[in-house]
Formats: C-alpha cells, sequence, structure tokens
C-alpha cells in the first residue's frame, strides 16, 4: 500500500533509527509517555543520535504540536518489540516525569486527533481497546480495524504510565466516533456506570459514578472501605481492608518501585525518590516485613525503607 504521513506535522526532523520500510499493513497504535514536558522539536531531539538506539513515528509535544521523527511507511524503534513495531504507528507523548505520568488536555486533544487522522488515512473506522494483553495480540483485526497496544505489555516498564493507560477506552471511544463508526468492545460501552460506594443499599454515600472503570478503582482506593458497584449492584472491586491511607517519608533516592508486595515481584525500573508518599494499603511479603501501595498505582515499596510521617 502507499504510506502517507498525517498532515498535522508541524515538525520534521527524521530520525535514522528504523528498520526501513514495514513487513506489515499498519493495524495497531502504541501511544508512550515520553516522561518529560517536551517540545515537539525537542521529542525528535531524542532520536537523534544513533548510539540512543530508539525512536518513533510521531511526537506530540507539551503545547499539542505535532512532529515527526519516523516516517509512518518504516518501523520505528519503540516498543521493544519488533513484531509489534512492525505493526503500529508508534507516538510519544510529553508527560510529567513520575508516575503516573500525566498529560496536560491540549497533549490529550491532539492525540486523539492524531490518532484518528491515522486510523483514517489507513481506510480504518474503528479504534479497539481490549484492555488485555493476550486478547490483544491474539485478535486478528478486521480490515477495518486498528487496535491499541502498549509497551508495559512488552517491556518492565510503566509506559504509557497509568494517567494515559486509564483513558485508553476513553481515546478508542472518541477516536471511532470521530470516525463516524460505533464498536461493540467492551471497552467503549460508556452506557455503563460505575458507583464508588461503601454498600450497594447505601447510595446515600456514593462517592461518584465513572464510566472508567480505572477511574471507579481508584476512587475506591482512595476511600477505604468503599467498593465498586456495576448497575445490576455487583460487586466488582473491592478497596483494601480498612486501611486509612497514611504518608510516609523516604530518604534514600533509589528505593525500587515493585510491582508487588515481594521482592519475587518484578521491579518496574524506577524509583521513589526522595520525598514524601502516601500509601494507600499494607501487605506482607518476601524480602521485606511489610510492603507499602503507593497511591500513584506506580507500585508497591518496602515499608523497611521509610519512617510514618
Amino acid at each position: 500500500m502507499a504510506y502517507t504521513n498525517s498532515s498535522m506535522v508541524a515538525y520534521t526532523k527524521l530520525s535514522s533509527n528504523h528498520s526501513g520500510q514495514r513487513t506489515h499493513s499498519i493495524d495497531r497504535i502504541t501511544p508512550h509517555c515520553v516522561v518529560g514536558q517536551l517540545s515537539a522539536e525537542s521529542i525528535c531531539s531524542c532520536f537523534v543520535s544513533s548510539s540512543v538506539q530508539a525512536s518513533c513515528n510521531y511526537g506530540i509535544g507539551t503545547d499539542g504540536r505535532v512532529s515527526l521523527c519516523v516516517e509512518e511507511k518504516n518501523r520505528s524503534w519503540c516498543s521493544s518489540s519488533n513484531t509489534n513495531d512492525q505493526r503500529a504507528v508508534t507516538i510519544e507523548c510529553a508527560s510529567d516525569k513520575a508516575e503516573p505520568y500525566g498529560m496536560n488536555s491540549t497533549v490529550y486533544a491532539n492525540l486523539i486527533k492524531l490518532c484518528t487522522d491515522i486510523c483514517r488515512r489507513n481506510g480504518k473506522s474503528k479504534l479497539l481497546w481490549f484492555a488485555d494483553k493476550n486478547k490483544t495480540l491474539n485478535y486478528a483485526p478486521k480490515s477495518d480495524e486498528m487496535v491499541i497496544t502498549v509497551h508495559r505489555w512488552f517491556a518492565n516498564k510503566s509506559c504509557p504510565g497509568d494517567w494515559l493507560y486509564a483513558r485508553l477506552s476513553d481515546l478508542a471511544f472518541k477516536v471511532t466516533a470521530a470516525l463516524g463508526s460505533t464498536t461493540d468492545t467492551p471497552s467503549a460501552d460508556t452506557s455503563v456506570l460505575y458507583r464508588v460506594r461503601k454498600t450497594w443499599a447505601d447510595s446515600k454515600s456514593q462517592k461518584g459514578a465513572y464510566k472508567i472503570l480505572a477511574n471507579a478503582k481508584k476512587c475506591a482506593d482512595e476511600n477505604a472501605g468503599y467498593s465498586v458497584f456495576d448497575e445490576s449492584g455487583k460487586t466488582i472491586y473491592a478497596s483494601a481492608s480498612g486501611l486509612s491511607p497514611y504518608m510516609v517519608r523516604v530518604a534514600i533516592a533509589d528505593l525500587n518501585i515493585r510491582r508487588g508486595p515481594g521482592t519475587n515481584y518484578a521491579k518496574t525500573g524506577q524509583f521513589t525518590g526522595v520525598g514524601n508518599f502516601t500509601i494507600m494499603e499494607e501487605s506482607a511479603g518476601q524480602g521485606a516485613s511489610k510492603w507499602g501501595r503507593l497511591k500513584s498505582g506506580a507500585g508497591w515499596i518496602s515499608l523497611d525503607y521509610c519512617n510514618r510521617v
């Protein structure tokens, strides 16, 4: 097929870090967090040197401007997976430097527009998000479908960060709507509201009703004793038992964050740094007398290296 690039591009600085023309047609989009509030120009500059051994197709700067780093026809080196990068248009988005790697509203709005443009130019009328690695990677998209994948599925990384990960259902829905289509995938069902309450019967305790499950879970986690209910009243997520969130002080710069409560869980590749952090849940686990789950969603830390504030 004849590949094109987005007309949204405001700046171009092509990187030599790519594998030449794709060996698979485009049927995936992989958005990333660049871990820095960078401009469109700076995102491209990250991938100029051949020693970096990384690149992306597009960058979205903190002001929303779009840059082109690797032409869409070529496979970028972005998601730690040759197979994924052969099929995906990869997008680095300006973000905060720490979890949950938040992006401003302009970056997110232009991510929606760029994804819509990518889908339209590649003959796709639907963007799908399954929120499940195995389901996604084993799914054969129809000729008019594009699928969202994420970097964390292919490497021990948080990318694209929990801020964007929690919004991928919304991204898929808004892009599909902009393309003039509807989708029957569960991730885009915005008619469902997830309610956060102490009990289903206690409607007065309700903290909120959310279209995105991840946001409902976050609310429950922030309110001890609360759970997430579907519209039939079924409990689909319970917050950590009665523990009230509390703050700890970390005095070392290199305290590892792990994916679960124990040294038997993988490191996320991130460190807390020195500072104060809110603990939402405690758990026993290998390698420490007690582990704590960070409010940011980044993972778990050993409380042996923390002092309660």
